[in-house]
């Protein structure tokens, strides 16, 4: 009896040894490089809900009460504060933006700047708790072929994640008559609906373009902004000049390769916060007060938030070795804003600009036909939750497009096309920015006219320079 028990014991140790063996050996298995890249990055993709105003587009002004669109899409964290990068298209016309991140807590998200062009936008969220930021790859030493990850809220199936290879290195696409893109990145991995501003992730869990776009009626064909251009459009979507009014002078450039990424100093603006702190042509600057730096989107989040005057730590790399500087970020002279800033489509506070003293103003009424002022705050306290400002129409010459489009004086124009006007340097930026050609394409407007927002188009004889 013992030595059956015996016998028994040891069949039974014998035979359940292999058991845990197998177990060990398919727990390691299944930590692949995909899993292991997801948990890297999971932590800054957050998903987005919006909700928009829809009307009806059937008459030349529309201001019935519209119906509420629910929209979804996915964003990246690049910053701790809680700055977070989407596509533009997302955020386009929302009336509120809903933020969720990966441990399920929500946030009332607020549109910060925009480029329309490049479809990329910044949000912020304000949260209590430092942010984890998407670790940064370069779309410098992708291989085509490449294993490559997207995660996003596609469909509104939060943090889904699908995998797949790099189709193309470089793709020029046209989506429609008004957006198209350059130089994507073309990829298998299944992206859909609400996975627009999501990251396209390497096995290092690194990202390496920003998801933008799917070909209609196609299978696995998605399309991504590589990030090196992405974040040089980033750079100047969180520009100080435009976010806080300050400069710091520094002019530079990145370097992105397979074996460096670095931003290099080219010179210093004279007479300018960068020229007073000593940084060299050649400076290699690797960190802004508590923020590394690996490129000018680094540079600009590192002087950002921080008041004028206040020193701030900049550690640069010289052939000799480390070099900290002190740099005091200072406010744009009014006199300097032409040389100093560029009207960009950003949700930000600009300095004033006198528009008598301002050829754009004159600019309005050649190619308008419209006098303009700025809009007083209270006049669109109506519209506070949608427009951050506005211009009031002062002015309409009865033969200009204005005047043929339906505006009228007293009316507040908020918007040109996919743009905000609250300034007369935004509105030549549009014009700039806008073929204007007799019989082409009419430049849609927005107006705020007693408690209604009316549209219309504006249509032009001649191609205005």
């Amino acid at each position: 009896m013992r030595t059956w028990i015996l016998t028994l014991s040891l069949c039974a140790a014998t035979w359940f040894l292999p058991l845990c063996q197998s177990k060990a050996v398919a727990s390691e298995a299944r930590e692949t490089p995909t899993v292991m890249a997801v948990r890297r990055a999971k932590a800054a993709i957050v998903n987005i809900h919006s909700e928009r105003t829809a009307r009806d587009r059937d008459s030349v002004f529309e201001g019935a009460p519209g119906r509420k669109v629910n929209g979804m899409g996915t964003g990246i964290i690049v910053d701790e504060r809680g700055y977070i990068v989407t596509n533009q298209h997302v955020i386009a016309g929302v009336d509120s933006l809903r933020v969720t991140l990966h441990d399920g807590s929500t946030y009332t998200a607020d549109p910060i700047s925009y480029d329309v062009k490049h479809d990329l936008a910044i949000i912020k969220i304000e949260s209590s708790r430092s942010l984890p930021v998407i670790p940064l790859g370069t779309s410098s030493d992708l291989r085509l072929g490449e294993s490559v990850i997207a995660v996003g809220n596609a469909f509104g199936y939060e943090h889904t994640v699908t995998a797949g290879i790099i189709s193309s290195l470089s793709r020029d696409v046209e989506v429609n008559e008004h957006q198209s893109y350059k130089n994507l990145l073309q990829t298998d991995a299944s992206i859909n609906p609400g996975n627009s501003g999501g990251p396209l992730l390497n096995l290092d869990g690194e990202v390496v373009g920003v998801n933008v776009a799917i070909r209609a009626g196609a299978q696995r064909i998605g399309f991504a902004i590589p990030i090196d251009d992405a974040r040089r459009y980033i750079a100047r979507l969180l520009s100080i000049r435009d976010l806080n009014s300050l400069y710091h002078g520094l002019i530079s450039h990145d370097v992105k390769t397979p074996e460096q990424r670095k931003l290099v100093v080219d010179a210093a603006e004279p007479n300018s916060p960068a020229a007073a702190a000593g940084f060299q042509p050649g400076d290699v600057v690797t960190q802004v007060g508590t923020v590394i730096v690996h490129d000018q989107a680094d540079l600009e989040r590192g002087f950002l938030g921080h008041a004028p005057r206040a020193p701030i730590a900049v550690v640069v790399q010289r052939s000799h070795g480390p070099v900290t500087l002190s740099v005091e970020l200072a406010r744009i002279d009014e006199s300097k804003t032409a040389s100093f800033t560029k009207p960009v489509q950003t949700a930000s506070i600009r300095p004033k600009v006198t528009p008598a003293k301002d050829p754009a103003a004159a600019k309005c009424w050649d190619v308008l036909g419209l006098k303009l002022e700025k809009a007083a705050a209270a006049q669109l306290d109506s519209f506070r939750n949608r427009y951050r400002g506005g211009m009031r129409i002062s002015g309409v010459r009865p033969d200009g497009p204005a005047a043929k489009g339906g505006m009228k004086p007293g009316d507040i124009l908020v918007g040109l096309s996919e743009w905000e006007t609250i300034r007369h340097e935004d509105i030549n930026y549009i014009l700039n920015q806008t073929s204007l050609t007799a019989g082409g394409e009419p430049l849609k407007f927005y107006v705020v006219r007693g408690k209604e927002v009316l549209y219309g188009n504006l249509r032009f004889a001649v191609r205005q320079k």
